[in-house]
């Protein structure tokens, strides 16, 4: 056998292996988004950030409340890294545990707008008519309120009364319950779209139930779309509540986060001379929201069928 027929075969054997190998939606995905080195770098700093908060107790010997008034406003040192703070507390050890606490807050604000806003969306886009109309108005009156504002009066009238260690979870709620406006209206109009194809007219024609048509048959359809909203969306939860925490009117002290963290820049001498208290925390926030954006941006190239 010559050369060039060895190689005709071997051509005709490498042809054959890729038409085996079936391409998945999702594998096109994983393809198109492993080519985008830059989401990939978001990727990781991501995953190196929820590493460190989760991995606080192995990464730090101290007890993020743990109080030491022999040892206050220490500047960075062997045994303090990032120095401590006025209680004498470790600050590593507050801005690694301040991770977790904001980190929980965003995803959970997540869950709650992929909740409500794929529910609403979803009757919306599937019912039409008098439904979608009243839903839609519902909607435009909660986009018509800027959400800082709306947050910032909201967590000052509710969050009076609740206890500090309890006041992530009004963050989460106040987050969450103000930002699935726009996720709605993304699901509805993916919805339209969908409700008239043949698996979903095969559906209705077998009698099953209207929610489960949706909830089964016509969200699934929707959960690329809903992962990139759902991660841009986190991103968002993470500086709201650091907005609100840095104004006192989100997670209070003692409980660590890393909004509460950079409050110490409002202090005019901490913010001159004490560059460790306020730096590393916001440093923190700048790594996790840019990390999110670009992984987020990656994953929406990856799963629009138009992008190339």
């Amino acid at each position: 056998m010559t050369e060039k027929s060895k190689e005709i075969k071997q051509k005709k054997v490498n042809n054959t292996e890729e038409q085996q190998d079936i391409l998945t939606p999702w594998k096109l995905v994983r393809r198109k988004f492993n080519k985008n080195k830059i989401a990939k770098v978001g990727l990781a700093i991501f995953i190196v950030l929820v590493l460190a908060a989760l991995l606080a107790p192995y990464l730090t010997p101290y007890d993020p409340y743990e109080m030491d008034f022999t040892k206050t406003n220490q500047k960075p040192s062997k045994q303090h890294l990032l120095g401590t703070d006025e209680l004498g507390r470790d600050y590593l050890t507050r801005i690694l545990y301040g991770g977790r606490v904001s980190m929980k807050v965003g995803l959970f604000a997540v869950i709650i707008e992929i909740i409500v806003g794929a529910l609403v969306g979803g009757v919306a886009g599937f019912y039409g008519g008098w439904i979608d109309n009243a839903l839609m108005r519902l909607v435009e009156v909660f986009m018509s309120f800027p959400f800082l504002p709306l947050a910032i009066t909201v967590s000052a009238v509710v969050g009076v009364r609740v206890p500090p260690e309890q006041k992530m979870y009004i963050v989460m709620l106040i987050i969450g319950l103000l930002s699935w406006p726009g996720l709605a209206r993304m699901v509805r109009g993916q919805i339209l779209s969908l409700r008239e194809q043949e698996f979903v007219l095969a559906a209705k024609a077998l009698g099953i139930r209207d929610s489960k048509i949706i909830w089964r048959h016509l969200i699934p359809n929707t959960v690329g779309y809903i992962i990139v909203s759902a991660t841009l969306g986190m991103a968002g939860a993470i500086m709201s509540e650091a907005a609100l925490s840095f104004l006192g009117l989100g997670v209070t002290p003692p409980v660590p986060t890393w909004g509460n963290l950079v409050q110490n820049a409002r202090d005019i001498y901490v913010l001159k001379n004490r560059i460790w208290l306020w730096l590393p925390p916001g440093i923190c926030i700048f790594l996790a929201v840019m990390s999110i954006n670009l992984f987020g941006d990656g994953l929406r190239d990856a799963i629009d069928p138009k992008s190339r």
